[in-house]
């Protein structure tokens, strides 16, 4: 029986870009984007705030999670401290980063799989909740090096099965609605049309037609 809940099993990304070996310059600029993606992980978690501003790009630098859709990362920063400062409670694991690089416009798309656990309290009770998904990061080649200035969550899979929010994050949305987040109910899952279109802005991105990535991304002021 086929599964009803699973990756598209057609190619996802025709065009090839530098993606692995290739020149020592190539290789270091691909280190150096994967390195902008664990700036997540590694200092968002332990709030290394100047840290993990570091990483993205000076202006318009814009993201898109389960609760914060086309923030920029000023403003998630924000966000980020007085949900910390409430007890929230967000850890992030990296499963694995790979780069996709087009040397000829500096543009660099950072593919990094991570689970996202979050800690709910509860009364008399703890409830840890698991999220499977992966961080798309648009990022850029200037004077001041790689720098990320999109990134938005791609959704595969969490533990339990609700009503309401789509496959990939019912769990960890209704979760984090609980505790009074502003939820976005249309974000990219495994199989839904913004699987697709994340995938053609990666494409459009790394050729550098910034316009029509803002378009699909939904970046404010486009």
């Amino acid at each position: 029986m086929a599964n009803t809940y699973n990756i598209t099993a057609k190619e996802t990304f025709p065009k090839s870009y530098c993606h692995l070996n290739a020149t020592p310059e190539q290789v270091i600029d691909r280190f150096a984007v994967s390195e902008l993606c664990r700036a997540w992980p590694v200092y968002r978690d332990a709030s290394e705030w100047q840290n993990y501003r570091d990483a993205w790009a000076d202006k318009e630098s814009y993201l898109w999670t389960t609760w914060a859709g086309g923030v920029d990362i000023d403003s998630f920063i924000e966000i980020s401290k007085k949900g910390r400062a409430n007890g929230n409670m967000i850890m992030h694991r990296e499963n694995g980063t790979l780069v996709d690089l087009n040397p000829e416009t500096g543009r660099a798309v950072g593919k990094m799989k991570a689970t996202i656990t979050q800690r709910f309290m509860f009364p008399n009770n703890a409830c840890d909740v698991e999220c499977d998904c992966r961080f798309i990061f648009y990022c850029v080649k200037s004077s001041a090096g790689w720098k990320i200035k999109y990134c938005k969550l791609l959704y595969e899979k969490d533990k339990k099965i609700l009503d309401k929010f789509p496959e990939g994050y019912k769990w960890l949305g209704a979760a984090q609605k609980i505790i009074g987040h502003d939820m976005l109910y249309d974000l990219p899952t495994i199989n839904n049309e913004g699987f697709f279109e994340l995938y053609e802005a990666m494409e459009l991105w790394l050729d550098g037609k910034d316009d029509e990535v803002a378009g699909i991304l939904h970046v404010p002021g486009h």
